[in-house]
Order: structure tokens, then sequence, then C-alpha cells
């Protein structure tokens, strides 16, 4: 029998000046050796905010005592170099006895062991921030120097640590009363781009976790500051609530504020309002750790928000025809806190900065939709205030995208947007010193030139009767040569593209025929300004102006009189001479000199400044007077019939 061919040897690897790759380039890094390796797996970076992130993971340990009910009060202390930090809580004391498997104190075992924490089985902990069992051995393998003082069992027990590695044994220092946990580190200056602590980062971290905690002070020292700063809020978050609005610097547009606290798990806490912001802002928390970058617990509260106030406009109609809300247009302007306790959260990463429990986001929605649709029904005057500023948020959105074509368009065919060719603009360039009538007519626009003073005030002369933006479409709007001739005067752009900085003019004036169809003119710029650029008429900046619709001479006497009602009680006086009557049939009968004295003049004019006092019924009767719907119209005139005296034909 024929023997198998046997294989040829293999050949030997060709030299290529290479190491060779084989079991022994696997490199087995543990514990420390691994975090000071791969720092970035476990506090995101070597910055500034890993920096500070050590301080997080020994906070949110002392917080977690006070979760629990175990603590009360913590102590914050800056090293005088600012360069170290000091942690004390008063709550149970880390264990110091012996750990079972590895015959180490167990406070060795958490300061210098991945994995090992007393979080796991929710026995030690119902809720907890720190929850793997990582950070407190991080921050101590990032540190220089890291000690621990314990109180508990009636002595204190210190152990030190260098770069992660203890230094000696643990070390009982002697009898000593109640219980604690004291750790002070100070970050190794070979791992961080710079390690001094910044006071305004940590003021801000520990003022946050005072409100999120009611009960819980926190007293900071800052060797460099005034003295000792202590936080405490025993209205928790609802206090937190009206800190962040005041800091945002925008107004809210109903009074108070949404709570709820609820008790069971999952615990939650949550407080917003409306302002008058374009931005929404919400602050989210798991277990007392921020959230910044969200999760399935802001989703929650997404979907109840967007539910209940949905559901409270359809019961009540006040969905607005044609126009489609967005869930970004009921949360444009919201500031949110949001505090919820998961027993076991799961987070994306060690930096937790967002929670991915799914089943978190059905309970946090079934436990705000609820109360926030009762809360809306209970308050229907806050929540009227609500819906207009979510209806007026989509209609400027609606606005913006058609705004943002039609430039886009304009800008493709090469076309220059250059102030109105029959602008008279004013000599001034301080917006503040600017006024811009807008004038009925091109003779009335003359006269206002002539009477006007130029250095501060412009004059813009439109032609007949504008477009109805009530109900003419947004392109119909863009396109009108008249309304397009206003938002170039005014300079400050339109709809989202609104930017109050580049108005050109702070008082804006409609002077108009005092006849019906001046008023009608009126009323038309104005729909245009509330639909499209609300913010003029909320910042203060319409006027409408008063011109005379009568001269009345009495002798030596001249009196201008607004109306036939001012009229009526003129000529009702007692007088010595036959008063002579001159009714104006419009603006441009007027010389500019009486032009100037009645209307234009600031020490004699009157000017009616334009307000939104209540939102929603602006928005009704906007809608009902100026919109398509001839029958919502017809109801309107009907209902106040009235109270209508006579009627100017």
């Amino acid at each position: 029998m024929a023997k198998p061919a046997s294989k040829p040897a293999p050949k030997p690897a060709a030299k290529t000046g290479k190491p060779a790759y084989d079991a022994s380039s696997i490199q087995v890094l543990e514990g420390v050796d691994h975090v000071r390796k791969r720092p970035g797996m476990y506090i995101g970076g070597l910055n500034k905010e890993g920096l500070h992130h050590l301080v997080w993971e020994i906070l949110d340990n002392a917080v977690d005592e006070v979760i629990n009910d175990h603590a009360t009060e913590i102590f914050v202390t800056l090293d005088d170099d600012h360069k170290g930090i000091t942690v004390t809580d008063n709550g149970r004391g880390i264990p110091v006895d012996m750990h079972p498997q590895l015959k180490i104190p167990a406070v060795v075992a958490v300061y210098t062991k991945l994995g090992a924490g007393g979080k796991f089985d929710g026995s030690s902990y119902k809720h907890s921030g720190g929850l793997h069992g990582v950070g407190a051995a991080v921050a101590n393998a990032l540190s220089e120097r890291l000690t621990v003082t314990v109180w508990r069992e009636g002595f204190r027990w210190q152990c030190n640590f260098v770069r992660g590695v203890p230094e000696g044994k643990i070390v009982k220092l002697g009898p000593a009363r109640g219980s604690g946990t004291t750790v002070h580190l100070r970050p190794d200056p070979t791992m961080f781009d710079k390690v001094t602590f910044d006071t305004t980062t940590l003021r801000e971290r520990l003022e946050a976790k005072s409100y999120l905690h009611k009960g819980l002070k926190i007293t900071f020292v800052d060797p460099k500051g005034t003295g000792p700063e202590t936080f405490h809020h025993a209205q928790g978050i609802f206090e937190y609530l009206g800190k962040l609005i005041q800091v945002r610097g925008k107004p809210a547009v109903h009074p108070g504020q949404f709570g709820l606290e609820r008790a069971e798990d999952p615990k939650i806490e949550v407080a917003f309002a409306w302002t008058e912001s374009t931005e929404d802002a919400i602050y989210s928390f798991v277990n007392g750790v921020p959230t910044p970058d969200g999760g399935t617990h802001e989703q929650g509260l997404r979907n109840a928000l967007n539910k209940a106030l949905r559901n409270y406009m359809t019961t009540h109609n006040l969905e607005p025809k044609g126009l489609v809300i967005g869930l970004d247009d009921i949360r444009e302007g919201m500031v949110a806190i949001l505090s919820t306790y998961v027993l076991e959260p799961q987070f994306q990463s060690q930096t937790k900065n967002r929670l991915n429990n799914p089943e978190v986001t059905a309970q946090v929605e079934g436990a705000i939709r609820p109360v926030l649709e009762l809360w809306f029904n209970e308050n229907r005057s806050r929540a009227e205030s609500i819906v207009a500023r979510v209806i007026a948020s989509a209609r400027a959105r609606a606005a913006s995208r058609a705004a943002s074509q039609k430039v886009s368009r304009k800008t493709a065919g090469g076309i220059r947007l250059n102030l109105p060719g029959k602008l008279a603009d004013c000599g001034s360039d301080d917006p503040r010193k600017s006024e811009l009538f807008i004038v009925e007519g091109d003779s009335a626009g003359g006269s206002a030139k002539q009477g006007r003073d130029r250095e501060h005030q412009a004059i813009l002369p439109l032609r007949g009767k504008v477009l109805n933006a009530e109900q003419a479409s947004l392109s119909k709007v863009l396109e009108n040569e008249e309304l397009g001739n206003v938002v170039k005067a005014l300079g400050c752009g339109i709809g989202k593209d609104f930017d109050e900085t580049r108005l050109r003019y702070h008082k804006i004036i409609l002077l108009m025929d005092a006849d019906s169809d001046g008023h009608h003119i009126a009323t038309l710029l104005l729909t245009f300004f509330y639909r499209y650029m609300p913010q003029l008429i909320r910042r203060g900046h319409v006027f409408l102006a008063q011109p005379p619709l009568f001269r009345v001479d009495i002798g030596k006497e001249s009196h201008w009189v607004a109306d036939d009602a001012a009229l009526a009680a003129l000529l009702a006086q007692p007088r010595r001479a036959k008063p002579e009557v001159q009714r104006f049939k419009g603006l441009g009968e007027m010389m500019p000199a009486q032009l100037k004295e009645t209307t234009l003049d600031p020490k004699k004019r009157q000017l009616i400044k334009v307000a939104i006092r209540d939102e929603l019924a602006t928005e009704r009767t906007i809608s009902e007077l100026m919109g398509k719907d001839t029958a919502a119209r017809y109801q309107f005139i009907m209902d106040r019939a009235a109270e209508a005296e006579s009627l100017d034909v």
C-alpha cells in the first residue's frame, strides 16, 4: 500500500522587520491600569468635563445616601489652590470590615476594584445614581492622591491611595461619634489637560442637587471666596423652575406652573411652564444624575405633553383650520424639569448621559398625562394662554418655511433686496430714536414727508388697501408688493427669521384716515403683523396715530376733533361764536403744518400703543373677522350688532 505523500513543510515567514503578532502581543489590563490607559471609556475625556466628572462620581455616592434617607447634609470644600476637593456626607459610612471573597477591607475594594459596590442587589440602596460599581475606583485611579475617612461603628478609619494603589493598610484612628464618609482627592496632573476646578461649574451642580432633593443641605467652601455658601431649597424642583425661567430672561406666558410629585415607583417629580422664548429647555435627571442627552424618560414627558394638549384643544374646539401643529410648536418656549427614580436604570454609558430603559416611557407618560389634562381643564385661562402660544409658534414656523423657500428662489435669481423706492428714510441711525409712519396713500404721504422731522421720522406711503394676510396663502403674502415694502423697510425679517436687533425703527406708527376705510387698512396691517411679525406687537413697537376727523373753529380758537362723539360733545358746550366745522375727507386734505401739529409732533400728538392682552381672544377675533369662514364672521357681527350705534358708509 502506497504511503500518502507527505505535506511540504511550511515556509518560514519572510522577515519584514515588523514585530510578530502572537499570544504575547495580547495585553491584559485590569482595574487601575485599564482606567489610566483608556480614561475616555469612563469619564468621557481628559478635558474640563472629565476632570469634574471625578467630583460628580464622589458627589453622587454621597447623594445616594440622601436619596435612601441615610443622610441629610453634604459638605464640599476646595483646596486652597483649587487643585483638590473634599466631599463629606453624614450618611452610614462605607463599610470597613473585611470583604469575604477579596479578603481586603470593603472600603478598599470600593476604591480599587472595578465592579465593587453596594448597589447591585437593591437591598442597601433602593435608588442610586452610582450603579456600575465603577465610579469611586475610576476617580481613585485618575487621582494623584485620594484619602477616604470613614466614621462608623464608634470609630474613625482612614485609608490613602496613590494613583489608585493603596498606600499602606487601613488605619483605625480612634473613637468617634456619628457616621459618615469624607473623600479628599487631587486629580493626577499627568492625566488631565488642566487640573484646576471651576467654582462656577461646582456651584451650579451643587445647587442643582439641592433643588432635586428637598431637605438636603449642601455647604460649599471656597477658600478664595467670601465664606461658606449653603444650598437648601424646601420647595425642590418647583423653586428650581422659577429660577431657571428667571435666568433665561424670558417671561412666562401664564401665571404659575404645572407640577407633579409621585411617590410610587417609578418615583417622578416634574415641573414646567411656557415662556416667550423661541427655544425649549428640558432638564432631566435619573436618580439625581443629570441626563443631558435625554432618553426614554424625556420621551414619556414629550408624549404626555403632546397628547394632553391636543386633547384639550380638540375638546374645546380650539384647533385652527388649515394649520398643522407639531410637537416642536407645543414644546417651544417650555422650560421643564423632570426627575425620575428608576430601580434598575440602564444608562447608555458610564457617564450616564442618556437613559435607555424602554419601559420608562410609558410609565412617565401614564403618570403625567391624566394629571396634566386635569390641570388644563381646571385652569382654563392658563391653558388658553398656552394654546395661543402654541398656535402662534405653528404659524411662525409655517411662515419661516415659506419665507426660506422664497428667499432661496430670489437668491438663485440674483435679485437684491433694497429699501423700497417710496420710503422717505430718516437721517438717524439709532433705531431707538427712529420712527416709521406707514401712511395711507401718496397724497397723505406727501403731506407727511413735508411735515415730518427728517432726522427721526421716516415715511412709507402705501397704495390702497393691503392684502388680507389671514385669507391669502403665505406665498401670496410674500409676493405682495405693499407688504413686501413694509418688511424691507423694517429690516428685521419675518416669521422665524425675525431678529429684533435688526429692526430699523422702534416706533412703527400706522397713520390712516380717520374713517372706516382708514380703520380697515389699519386692521389689515395689524393682522399682517400679528400673523407674521407678532414680536413687534409683543415688544411694544406698534402704534396707531390719532389724526383728527374734524377741525372746528370757534371765534379765534381752533379745535381738532377725533370723531363724531367728540364733535357732538364739543358742540354741546356753551359758546359765544358760531362754530365752523370742517371734515377732512382724508389726510391728504391737511396741510403739512396741520398734520405736523396734530399727528406728527411728539410733543402734541396722541398715539395708541397696540398690545395683546388676551392671546386666545385675539386669536379668535382675528380668525373670525379676517378669515375665510363667512359664517364665523356673520355670527361675530350678529352677536355684537347691538353694540354698533352707527355705520360709517
